[in-house]
């Protein structure tokens, strides 16, 4: 028996097991240890690509259909709806589950080993202020697990994963905040970390305070993407009935990862056309026409995202839109970003102060802090993380694989196996 640690995430995805020489995340996609958490289904019932050659069957052209962000729907609604497929319909849980299957069968291939027990990441919160939801959300992601053949299943809070983690690196003792800013959510920890505390099997005592929030990094290219391209498609225009915006309901799917399906179900491409007819600018809602017609959705958030992730080392970024009209275009810069999103920043540090009175400690009771999560990266967010802990040193982790790294230790000390 083998055991690993899982970190499906909303954006990435990996897995690691433990060998002899330690913790090893396998590599899931050619050289790479992260894989896109994207699966694109072909009309003709082939197996599904995954990762990035999803991506790239879509953005090539292939006829077929692209979800990203697939955690997204856990602890939501979603998860009981279903998409249509070429002839046929597929649930966005059974989604999941060959999304998750098809990884672990890359993992054994690669590995050379049959892998039967998971430590499997979790968000402190998949949804906010829900017990209910949450414990359900958590309920479909174990039955998920047995789905696809794993006989052992158990799960760790993600920030205490890349706590794990980064305690191989501590010379002594300390108290750490670990922030894990991910696609969907925002998870923090705060930690008793030292060489001495490292083989314990029991840390409870060690965790002093756990809380989240659903924000990350798919929110901020929500807001990114309705500030600045949906005006562009028609957002906040009117309708020739003096008074009445456009409805916005299409746009919010449209910047929404989990939602752009929705826009390509039977009956949205007639609303779409007699919402035209009725707008005071039809050209605009004419470029939003288009993108449903092209199934673009994924492809402009697509652009989105890669404009933040470009926002976060450049001061200004252009977008080209021509696949949506000729030379259409718009120029994003840094401080758009954070006029968009500084409210989603602002609520990441209000969690963390939460987190810290949980743990009856000062803001200046913190040794550390420990980043990881892609959206530590952006500049306001890195800044609203650290003016809540001031005078705590800062330690950047391992962006994408510090948590299924931290898994993969904890798989090893709850299961006791190593691969060979």
């Amino acid at each position: 028996m083998v055991a690993c640690g899982l970190d499906f995430g909303t954006s990435n995805t990996t897995l690691g097991v433990s060998t002899a020489d330690g913790p090893a995340l396998i590599a899931l996609e050619g050289a790479s240890v992260t894989i896109p958490s994207a699966i694109f289904y072909t009309p003709n019932g082939a197996e599904p690509a995954v990762g990035r050659a999803a991506i790239r069957a879509y953005v090539d052209g292939t006829n077929g259909r692209l979800m990203r962000s697939l955690k997204s729907v856990l602890g939501s609604s979603l998860i009981h709806e279903s998409t249509a497929i070429g002839r046929g319909r597929v649930s966005f849980r059974d989604v999941i589950s060959q999304y998750v299957g098809i990884v672990k069968s890359r993992a054994e291939e690669v590995s050379g080993t049959s892998i039967d027990a998971v430590v499997h990441g979790r968000p402190v919160h998949f949804v906010d202020s829900d017990p209910d939801g949450d414990r359900k959300a958590e309920e479909a992601l174990q039955a998920i697990a047995h789905e696809v053949g794993f006989r052992h299943i158990s799960f760790q809070y993600e920030p205490i994963a890349a706590a794990l983690d980064y305690e191989r690196q501590v010379g002594s003792e300390e108290i750490a905040l670990i922030a894990d800013i991910g696609g969907g959510t925002s998870d923090f920890s705060i930690v008793r970390l030292g060489p001495s505390r490292r083989h314990k099997a029991d840390r409870l005592d060690d965790i002093l305070a756990n809380d989240g929030i659903r924000i990350g990094g798919t929110d901020f290219d929500h807001y990114l993407s309705i500030g600045t391209a949906m005006p562009l498609l028609g957002f906040g225009s009117g309708m020739k009935r003096a008074g009445l915006p456009v409805p916005s309901g299409y746009f919010h799917d449209l910047a929404t990862w989990s939602s752009i399906n929705r826009l390509y179900e039977s009956g949205v491409m007639r609303q779409l056309h007699e919402v035209r007819r009725e707008a005071l600018h039809p050209e605009l809602i004419e470029r939003l026409i288009h993108v449903v017609e092209e199934q673009g959705g994924h492809r402009l958030a697509i652009d989105i995202e890669a404009a933040k992730i470009a926002l976060s080392d450049e001061a200004q970024v252009e977008v080209l839109l021509n696949w949506i009209e000729s030379g259409l275009a718009m120029t994003v810069d840094r401080g758009v970003l954070v006029d968009k999103t500084r409210g989603l920043a602002d609520k990441i540090a209000a969690r963390i102060d939460d987190c810290l009175r949980d743990a009856g400690l000062g803001h200046d009771a913190i040794d550390a802090v420990f980043l990881t999560g892609g959206s530590t990266r952006l500049a306001h967010v890195h800044a609203a993380i650290l003016g809540t802990v001031p005078n705590a040193r800062v330690v950047d982790g391992d962006t994408f694989g510090s948590v299924g790294t931290g898994l993969t230790i904890e798989a090893a000390t709850r299961y006791g196996v190593v691969a060979a």
